[in-house]
This record gives structure tokens, sequence and C-alpha cells, in this order.
């Protein structure tokens, strides 16, 4: 009876936590697009590449952090979900630990980072005194967001997403207010853009930090490393460093070769396919969000099958809500960047915004696996395999464009056939590790993403072929895609217990 308390309690907060998430998705990817294209026309192509490209030479610092975060995020979701906690200690820690890493990484980005930027990075002739102030305010804005990790970890563990939501979409209007403040600059547009985002991200650290302080115990901070938590972490970080690492550099490597090989001009194309997979990724991250603490809790608190409902239920809505939005922008990826960006759209901007799309899908279905195998703590050998896996992007990226001559667009192509082993290396590895049923999970998963994902991405393309041109017709595509899916969803991806289930959720919310 306990048990079953908890479940209803468990899906009540899921439902209640994705509606905040999904309201601050909306409000952000609305935001987001149009200041992108506010930023873009202010700074110009050639500007808005070197942004990208600088800032991913310190993105590239987070192969190191990356794997600490997911760290500080497992083992306060995990100890929340003990009967006797003590998320205090945790939090002290982290918050200890990620000022250390901070002055490694500053360290490391006044040496190591500024000899790439000098050395390597392609930059517009004049416009080098720019990139170097760039680079430094991206230090700055990258050391406030790792500071930032451990307060937005009590949030999501303690599944507090209004005040999330509400953090999130006061973030984006910022973003706006900073578009439009460039937009009129008489200063450096580059610069006072690299200073303005810096000063956003200070501003949200210190929001985070004030509402954690204030609403939670364990969200007040005094200097401690206890020693056998430390030890823990830094060993989960450890392992969890290959994959985290992996998949960072498979990013922001491959946007760094885009530069050695292409010019700024691919890092731009690199930067709006980024921007439009952020947008749409929304879409995924605010119900996964809201899912993964509970996936977390019900691991520790010995409640198994729940969470495999969980993963299996979450792995299919994860790929179906991302459908929803990239398929009209899979089909029509030309016209819509058109109508967003005018007539500065980069050269392979429509290709990477595919590329990346298609890659996110082959991800969403692994999203709450993932979850599930980190929660377990033993990820020595998934780390070892599946990011050995994804470590093999940049070679083989850099093997195809220098020696083969192969254009820009490969860096996609190898990133979703790598992607394809490593979903199945996953499913594997659920086996090997929680038990789970993999012909249930290809039969009534998998096989009904495969087949909405064809008939959502074939049959509009089979039918609307002709519905170019004009802004109406366009929009025609798009509503009619998002329709095909839905019924596709509904007749296919759905079976008859989730087919009843919302019939009776859709009739008590009209009745109310």
């Amino acid at each position: 009876m306990a048990e079953q308390t908890n479940i209803a309690a468990g899906r009540s907060r899921i439902a209640r936590n994705t509606v905040f998430l999904y309201f601050r998705m909306f409000l952000l990817m609305l935001i987001g697009l149009y200041t992108s294209r506010v930023v873009i026309h202010a700074l110009g192509i050639e500007d808005y590449g070197v942004y990208g490209a600088v800032g991913g030479v310190v993105a590239l610092f987070s192969i190191l952090t990356g794997s600490m975060s997911a760290a500080i995020s497992r083992f306060l979701t995990y100890e929340l979900g003990r009967k006797e906690a003590h998320p205090d200690r945790v939090f002290s820690s982290a918050v200890s630990i990620q000022l250390i890493i901070s002055l490694f990484v500053i360290l490391l980005s006044e040496t190591a980072g500024l000899w790439w930027l000098e050395n390597k990075v392609v930059v517009p002739e004049g416009r080098m005194v720019a990139a170097r102030w760039v680079f430094q305010f991206s230090v700055l804005t990258f050391v406030f967001q790792l500071v930032s990790v451990p307060y937005n970890a009590v949030l999501i563990a303690r599944e507090k997403m209004d005040a999330f939501a509400f953090i999130g979409v006061i973030e984006g209007l910022l973003k706006l207010g900073v578009a439009f403040a460039i937009a009129a600059a008489p200063l450096d547009k580059l610069i006072f853009y690299a200073f303005l985002m810096c000063l956003v991200s200070l501003i949200v650290r210190l929001m985070y930090g004030i509402y954690c302080r204030r609403r939670f115990r364990e969200a007040r901070y005094t200097w401690s490393l206890d020693g056998g938590l430390f030890k823990e972490m830094f060993a989960f970080a450890g392992w969890n460093f290959i994959g985290a690492g992996a998949g960072v550099l498979r990013d922001q490597g491959g946007n760094q070769l885009l530069n050695l090989f292409f010019g700024p001009a691919a890092n731009a194309a690199w930067l709006v396919a980024s921007q439009v997979n952020g947008a749409v990724q929304k879409f995924v991250t605010s119900f996964v969000t809201a899912l993964n603490p509970q996936i977390t809790k019900s691991l520790a608190s010995g409640e198994k099958d729940y969470m495999m409902r969980l993963v299996f239920k979450g792995s299919k809505l994860s790929v179906f809500l991302l459908l929803l939005v990239a398929a009209p922008v899979l089909l029509y990826a030309d016209p819509l960047l058109s109508l967003w960006l005018g007539k500065t759209v980069p050269e392979h901007a429509s290709y990477f915004v595919r590329g990346v799309l298609l890659l996110s899908l082959i991800e969403a279905v692994s999203h709450t696996m993932v979850t599930a195998v980190l929660s377990t703590g033993r990820i020595r050998n998934y780390q070892l395999v599946v990011g050995g896996l994804v470590l093999l992007n940049i070679p083989i990226d850099y093997v195809l464009i220098r020696w083969l001559g192969a254009g820009p667009g490969v860096i996609y192509q190898v990133a979703v056939g790598i992607a394809l082993v490593c979903l199945a290396a996953r499913i594997l590895f659920m086996r090997r590790m929680l038990g789970m049923d993999v012909a249930a999970f290809c039969r009534d998963i998998l096989s009904r993403e495969a087949v909405v994902t064809a008939f959502a991405l074939l049959l509009p393309r089979w039918l609307f072929a002709g519905m170019q041109g004009s802004l109406w017709m366009i929009a025609a595509g798009c509503a009619l895609t998002v329709l095909l899916t839905l019924a596709a969803i509904w007749i296919l991806g759905c079976d008859r217990s989730e087919r009843s289930f919302l019939i009776q959720k859709i009739q008590a919310f009209l009745h109310r």
C-alpha cells in the first residue's frame, strides 16, 4: 500500500513539474530563437562564427567539469532518496570541489587555452584583440556556471521545478535584453556581447544562490571536504569523465575542426544548428528533468520495477516529444532558416540542422537509460565502452577531412553512425546491470519509436513534396506534418492501455 502511495505521489510530482518545465521551455524557445536572430544580424556571420569558435575553446574545458557536475546531481538526488539522508554534507563538499575546479580551469585557460587561441583558432584579420576579450569573458561565464551547478542540483533533486522554471525565464529575458543592447550599442559589438553574457551568468548565479539558501537548509554552504564522500564522488566522476568528456569532445572538438579546416563561417553554421537543436531539445529535457529524480530515488529506495517502468515510458515519450518538433524542421529546414535569419543564413546551416536533429533523435531513445545506469554508481565498464565509442568521432572526422577531403557535414554523418552503435551498447548494459528485458524493450519501445519516426518523416515528405515557396504553404506543411506525427504516435506509438489512460485524462479535463 505504501509503495502504491509513493508511486502515485511520484507520478503527481512528475506531472506537476513537467507543466512548470514546459512553461519554461515554451517561453525560452521563443525568446532564444528571436534572440539568436537579433544577435546574428547585429554581429554578422564572421563575428558570430568567431564567438562560436572562441567560446568553443572554453567549452572544451567542460571535459574536466562535466563529469563532476553529473556526480553532484547524482549524489544529491540519491541522498535525498535514502531514509537517513544528510544532503547538507553532500552540498557543502560539492561547492568546495567546484571552487577548486574553478581555480584549475582558470589556470588552464590562461595557459593552454590562450596558446590554442593565439596559434590555432582561425580569426579574421584585425579581430584577434576582440577574440581575446571574448575568451576572457567566456572563461568568467564558464566559472559562474560551474559554481552554480550544486544549487541547480538542489532545485532538481528537491523537484522544485517552479523556481527552476522562473529563474530560467528571467535568464531568457535577460539574454533578449542583451541582444537588443548590442544591436544599438556604438561599441565593438562582439566584445560588448561577451561582456553582457558574462554579466547575465553572474546575475543568474546569484539568483540560484539566494533562493536555495533561503528555502533549503542543506544549501547553506560551509567550507568542508568530507574525505570519504570526496573520494566516492571523485571515483564516480573519474569514470564518468570518459563519457562526459567524450560528448564534449565530439561536439566542441568538431567545432574546432570546422574552424581549422573551413574557417569561422563554418562555426557560424555549427552555432546556428546548435541553437536550433537547443530549442528543439527543450521539449525533451523539460520532461526528462522532471523524470530523472524519480528514476534515481526509486532505485535508491529499492523500487526497481517502478524505476524500469519509468525508463521504458520515458524513452518512448522522449522520442515522441522530440519528433513532434523535429519532424517539420527536418522536412523544411531551408525555408524555416530563411524565415528565421533572413539573408544571413550561413552556408551548410540546413545540413548541420538536419544532422544534429537526427543525432538527437537517436540519443533521445536512451536518455532515461543513461540516468538509470548512472544511478547505480557502478559505471566503470559502461563508460569505458560507450565513452570510448564516442571518443572515436574526432579521429575519424580528422582522417576523413584531412586525408580524404570530406566536407564539413561529415562530422554529423560520423556522429549518427557512432550514436547507433552506442545505443546498442547501452541496451546491453541495461540488461547486464539492471536486468532489463531487452526483448520487451525492443518489441514495446524501440520498434514503436522506429515505426512512428519513419511514418512521421517519410509520409509528409511524399504528400507535401511540392509545398515550398510562400509562407502560408510552409506553415501548412509544418502543421500537417505535426498532425500526421500525432496520428502516428496515437495509432502506432501508444498501446491500448496508454490510449485508454490518455482518453480518461482528456475526458476528466473537459468535464472539469
